[in-house]
């Protein structure tokens, strides 16, 4: 009997550990299937951000001041070598003609202005906010005749020109400050009947290049594109407003995260080494 009871005593045993056994075979089971199931709710945030990051394509058409015409074909190649996917289209011209073009419907993804009135009144049509506008560049505005040319040797004697070509001041920035700079000099009244009006300064600039005037006034900058002129004496600082090339996002696109990466880059150092080439002046 008392063989017996150990007997069964051991099987007892046995049968306990083969259970116990089995019990802790499914809790590790059980565990690495919850382990699996955290890895998989630590990896979908991350995969959801991606689905969500914007991407900058597509097509953007910017109005731009044409003294700007040189630096913004070079700062375009450096913007298309981080956006290639951009395609950046330009409509140049005079900031007044580009103001109205855009008063009255014209697509339009960002402005770049010669003028900071002409920017102002854009901005308070409603077609750009005051936090996507940055005053961006300035420039100098200038006195140039035709390369060897000695009819005229500054302001003081714009009177021996016959003609003077200047942006029409209705419309091109340099053409309103020029005037300002002549009334401040005093020197209005004996110069205006000779003026040649222009479209925009580089076509200011292309009357003196082939003679077609005696001088003319245009910005710093696009003296620097031509060896047919000669710069001969700059207006003072406090002649004429303060030039300012503002930039602003237009409200109205189809292309936000083009249209936001084009803005900052034109921030950007590398853009502004570009502008400083040509002749202008990071505010």
């Amino acid at each position: 009997m008392k063989y017996m009871d150990s007997f069964k005593f051991l099987v007892l045993m046995l049968a306990v550990f083969v259970m116990a056994a089995c019990g802790n075979g499914e809790v590790a089971e059980t565990i690495e299937e919850d382990e699996d199931s955290t890895d998989t709710t630590v990896e979908a945030p991350e995969e959801a951000a991606e689905d969500t990051e914007a991407v900058v394509e597509g097509t953007l058409t910017i109005s731009a001041a044409a003294s700007l015409v040189d630096a913004l074909d070079e700062v375009t190649t450096l913007f298309n070598e981080e956006y290639p996917d951009v395609e950046v289209e330009y409509n140049f011209g005079g900031s007044g003609a580009l103001m109205q073009q855009i008063l009255q419907g014209a697509p339009v993804d960002l402005f770049f202005s010669a003028n900071a009135d002409h920017f102002q009144e854009v901005m308070a049509e409603g077609h750009i906010d005051e936090e996507n506008a940055v005053d961006l560049l300035t420039n100098e505005l200038v006195l140039i005749v035709p390369a060897g040319s000695g009819t005229v040797t500054s302001f003081d004697d714009l009177e021996n020109a016959d003609e003077i070509g200047i942006g029409n001041p209705e419309s091109v920035p340099a053409g309103e400050y020029s005037v300002e700079a002549f009334e401040s000099m005093g020197i209005m009244e004996d110069i205006e009947s000779k003026f040649v009006y222009a479209e925009d300064v580089r076509q200011v600039l292309n009357y003196v290049e082939t003679g077609n005037v005696d001088a003319g006034v245009v910005y710093h900058t696009d003296t620097l594109m031509s060896e047919d002129i000669d710069v001969i004496d700059a207006a003072l600082e406090d002649a004429h407003s303060e030039i300012v090339y503002p930039l602003g996002m237009m409200n109205d696109t189809d292309n936000e995260a083009a249209q936001l990466a084009f803005f900052e880059f034109m921030q950007s150092e590398a853009a502004g080494e570009v502008f400083n080439e040509y002749g202008f002046i990071n505010r």
